[in-house]
């Protein structure tokens, strides 16, 4: 037999203790189930007086737990001789009202390896077992009748330098056994050759508590049998609506199951301490339900108690979706540093988002294009006279109003005119508050412009050498047209012939030639923008086809 002294000191301080537990899930369990002992050897400042058999195995001795209490714990080291049967029998436990019993052991264990010439004979495991009676059998003790719960093992068995140490490693296992039927029952602990330590040993039951779950109270149940759930209805506290019938079920592991039905605190009521009171002064709750009572957002203000929702400061304001918990806002600050860039008889606006946003995230732009009469010079700010709204065909890319981002390009304006741009910010509240318009305001001139493109030409009379066109003047001819020019050439080559008169001008042409014949008209600018092409045929002796095309200068 190997020496005991070491284990009996080490049993006698338990520091540094690991404590681990086996956890019983479910998806379904919703609170910590009561505990019943019927059990605890930790309790016993006596002798347990369990029946340890053959006498030499286990063996009884005082010792203190992790917390210094004073405590009975059995322990056994027969580590040196082969076939060890060592056997300790609890006294007999009535089971009460229980059909599941849970068994907590906490104990040390050995490491084979720390100990000399014990190679064969060494053991790290020991069986749980236990007997079912319906009265107590005495010291009557017969092994066969025991059935097995399970072999335990040590998560952490203990060294020689554990020891040197005073360093105690605690395992924690917990074996569930049921169900049980009889009056009682007998645990046993069967050694077969470990260095072990049986700290405590603990034996209970669950049931379900009393509790409060949604706002309704369900009373302490003890389950039935191993098999049935039992229903039991709560009751809504103050205060509360019942959504639906509130009831849970007890299981037979002690758990309230997911509840059916719940109950609700009345608008203006939060839960609190498992009851339904009045939101406090600065917070509000608009609705059923057991959440708690929200804090008024900012910008806004509930001076009550039980407030259904809190209202808006001054100038601040609620968009018809925004949320009873999303804070008041107003609306955005002008945009800020807007630059034009102009192109002849387009510009180019870019703008930085305002300074102040009100709080909000829904930003837009509507740019507003105003003519006006002694404008201030390009890219000025300031504010002008005799405006009057911009034609409607003045085009806007990618459009005036709804803008997500910050520049737009605003094309067909006239030359040497006069233009306004107010450039609004908005948001989800400014409709609310329309005295509150924000915008920034630029002021720029077009520059000159080339000539709208010559659109219709006629052909007025044909002949075998000779063909008499005539035109309309542009729509758009954006200053003084100086002239317009017809070029015609060869399909393989080209000739220019430059005229004056607006109405027509006659060509001697040749009559089995095809003529490409550009157009062209000219303004005080000298820069040819637009071209217009034209077919005519010329009868003689063959039909072919003659091309005129038209520039602007």
């Amino acid at each position: 037999m190997y020496d005991l002294s070491q284990l009996c000191s080490i049993s006698l301080l338990l520091i540094g203790a690991n404590k681990n537990w086996s956890l019983i899930c479910c998806l379904f369990f919703l609170f910590s189930p009561t505990t019943v002992n019927l059990l605890d050897s930790k309790a016993s400042q006596g002798e347990l007086g369990w029946i340890s058999y053959p006498s030499h195995g286990w063996e009884e001795i005082s010792g203190v737990d992790e917390h210094y209490t004073p405590i009975r714990t059995f322990q056994v080291c027969n580590v040196m001789e082969y076939s060890q049967n060592n056997w300790l029998r609890t006294n007999w436990i009535p089971r009460q009202s229980a059909q599941k019993i849970y068994v907590e052991l906490k104990f040390t264990l050995r490491d084979c390896n720390s100990i000399p010439l014990v190679l064969g004979t060494c053991k790290e495991t020991f069986n749980l077992l236990y007997l079912e009676t319906d009265d107590d059998q005495g010291s009557h003790f017969r092994e066969h009748q025991f059935q097995k719960i399970d072999t335990i093992a040590a998560d952490e068995s203990f060294t020689q330098t554990d020891l040197g140490d005073r360093i105690l490693k605690l395992n924690t296992e917990v074996r569930e056994v049921g169900p049980l039927s009889k009056k009682g029952f007998y645990l046993a602990f069967q050694d077969v050759g470990a260095c072990v330590a049986l700290v405590s040993v603990r034996v209970y039951f669950k049931k379900c508590p009393q509790t409060v779950k949604n706002l309704a109270s369900f009373p302490d149940t003890v389950p039935m049998d191993s098999q049935s759930l039992v229903e039991v209805k709560g009751l809504c506290v103050n205060y509360s609506k019942e959504e639906e019938p509130p009831r849970m079920y007890c299981s037979t592991e002690g758990e309230w199951l997911v509840p059916i039905g719940k109950c609700l605190c009345n608008p203006g009521y939060e839960e609190r301490i498992s009851t339904c009171q009045m939101c406090r002064a600065g917070f509000y709750k608009s609705t059923h339900g057991n959440m708690e009572c929200s804090k008024c957002p900012p910008h806004s203000f509930s001076h009550h108690e039980g407030s259904l929702h809190c209202g808006c400061e001054k100038n601040y304001f609620r968009a018809e979706g925004d949320p009873a918990s999303m804070a008041c806002t107003r609306p955005p600050s002008a945009p800020r540093n807007v630059i034009s860039s102009i192109n002849e008889t387009s510009v180019i606006l870019d703008w930085s988002w305002p300074e102040d946003t009100g709080g909000r995230r829904d930003i837009t732009f509507n740019v507003l294009c105003k003519r006006c009469r002694g404008a201030a010079a390009n890219g000025s700010t300031s504010g002008t006279l005799n405006c009057e709204p911009c034609r409607s065909n003045v085009r806007f890319l990618p459009r005036a109003t709804g803008l997500h981002n910050t520049t737009v390009t605003v094309g067909d304006l006239l030359a040497h005119t006069n233009y306004t741009f107010e450039i609004e910010a908005q948001n989800g509240v400014s409709s609310l508050a329309p005295k509150m318009r924000q915008y920034a305001a630029v002021t720029i001139t077009t520059n000159q412009a080339a000539p709208s493109p010559v659109t219709v030409i006629r052909k007025e009379k044909t002949s075998r050498n000779s063909v008499s066109l005539s035109w309309q003047e542009p729509d758009r001819p954006n200053g003084i047209i100086l002239d317009y020019e017809i070029k015609y050439y060869e399909k393989v080559g080209g000739e220019n012939k430059r005229i004056s008169s607006v109405i027509q001008n006659i060509l001697t042409l040749s009559p089995h030639i095809s003529y490409d014949k550009p157009t062209q008209s000219r303004t005080n600018t000298n820069t040819i923008i637009f071209r217009s092409s034209f077919e005519f045929e010329f009868v003689r002796r063959l039909s072919l086809p003659f091309h005129f095309t038209m520039l602007q200068c």
